[in-house]
């Protein structure tokens, strides 16, 4: 999972990005504490497929993307999503609040 915020964001990775690991996690019967990999920097071996790894971009004025990849040799799946402006997320909290 890969994501990418503002420059001023502090928490890494994001609340959504844990999520989306969380729900793949769940969808494959793993528990998303065991197979949730934030650091590769003292492992010596390859990346196992029940392995979900998170990367993340803190830069520039960027209001939030998430990029969730599945791969295998030779091909690979990203599904996407950027938000432009925060006044999305304004927005849809008010339908929910409409809706709750």
């Amino acid at each position: 999972i890969f994501e990418a915020h503002h420059r001023n964001k502090i928490d890494a990775p994001s609340g959504t990005a844990l999520a989306i690991g969380e729900a793949i996690a769940h969808a494959k019967g793993w528990d998303h504490d065991e197979v949730a990999r934030f650091d590769r920097t003292q492992v010596e071996e390859a990346k196992s497929q029940n392995e979900i790894g998170y990367s993340v971009l803190r830069a520039g004025d960027i209001v939030g993307e998430h990029t969730a990849y599945f791969a295998t040799m030779g091909e690979r799946l990203e599904l996407t999503h950027k938000a432009a402006s925060r006044l999305t997320f304004a927005s849809c909290a008010v339908r929910a609040a409409k809706w709750l």
